[in-house]
């Protein structure tokens, strides 16, 4: 059931479904699967292609806000859904409901609710951890891939192991995210932990993203991505394999997260048409800030 709520971001009515000039209004709407109710945000058509959006850690959905409405007026049907943990409706208290094959399940039986059978992935941070996993696992659902950020996680890994390579001490902070104290320490002293993450966002971001993971039981269930797929600062699970979906990659190369070794070798991870962008002098919050040049990359991948 694909439920729309007649609330947009502006307070306006869903028009997305009426004449072009409306396709680029980013509203909310909720998915439900199952038990689960997602909030989400979306844009453009209804009978467009689908694209779906998955954001990161410590974002929401609003991090593709740029996107969406670019999307949108490009006749994409594009949904970005508040992930599970982040969903107040769809935040199971295990942390082993967290595990990656859960998440990709979500995604595929969004898509279903939504009805489309085939669509386009793109995924930062976490949502890239997906988005790889989704392509990997359903590539006959996945019409192109669009990663940002973080490599193919067989490369990472690899990354991860290198000892030549700064990507297990840029991976440090791992251990203090799967602690179980994490949460509480990021939201002491008015979320100050929490609030220096996000130093190079716009304040309405950082409201908008306090307002979602401002209590211990949301930031937790947010951790619990990592504590549930992360372990003694390698991934838990099983090597993804080769992709053989069309795939962009951006990487930044001011992302102090993800190192250029990871990055490099994501290509080797790819059988199928690929494409990877660096951007320079930029941190890892990508699509918020070099968002023009990540609409332009990713409707020139999708047309394509």
């Amino acid at each position: 059931m694909w439920l729309l709520l007649l609330v947009g971001c502006s307070g306006g009515a869903d028009t997305s479904s009426g004449s072009p000039s409306d396709w680029g209004e980013v509203l909310q709407t909720q998915i439900q699967v199952g038990e689960l109710l997602f909030d989400a945000r979306a844009a453009g058509p209804h009978d467009g292609e689908l694209v779906i959006l998955l954001h990161g850690f410590p974002e929401t959905s609003y991090e593709w806000r740029a996107q969406l409405s670019a999307l949108g007026e490009a006749g994409y049907r594009a949904v970005a859904p508040d992930q599970r943990g982040y969903s107040p409706g769809a935040r199971p208290a295990s942390v082993m409901a967290y595990e990656i094959s859960l998440l990709v399940r979500d995604v595929l039986d969004m898509a279903d609710q939504i009805g489309a059978p085939h669509f386009h992935v793109v995924g930062h941070d976490w949502g890239a951890v997906v988005a790889w996993a989704l392509a990997a696992l359903a590539p006959e659902r996945i019409i192109t891939l669009t990663a940002v950020s973080i490599p193919h996680p067989d490369a990472f890994a690899e990354a991860l192991a290198d000892p030549e390579s700064c990507q297990r001490q840029a991976s440090a902070y791992f251990d203090f995210f799967v602690s179980p104290a994490s949460e509480a320490v990021l939201l002491d002293n008015d979320a100050a932990g929490l609030r220096g993450l996000y130093a190079e966002l716009s304040d309405d971001a950082v409201d908008e993203y306090l307002r979602v993971l401002g209590t211990e039981d949301a930031l937790g269930a947010a951790l619990n991505w990592y504590r549930a797929n992360i372990g003694s600062r390698q991934i838990m699970a099983e090597p993804v394999g080769p992709i053989a979906v069309p795939t962009l990659f951006v990487w930044s190369d001011g992302d102090a997260a993800v190192c250029r070794e990871g990055a490099e070798a994501t290509e080797r991870f790819v059988a199928a048409p690929y494409r990877f962008e660096i951007l320079e002098g930029v941190s890892h919050w990508v699509p918020e800030l070099a968002s023009d040049a990540v609409n332009r990359f990713l409707i020139e991948h999708l047309a394509q």
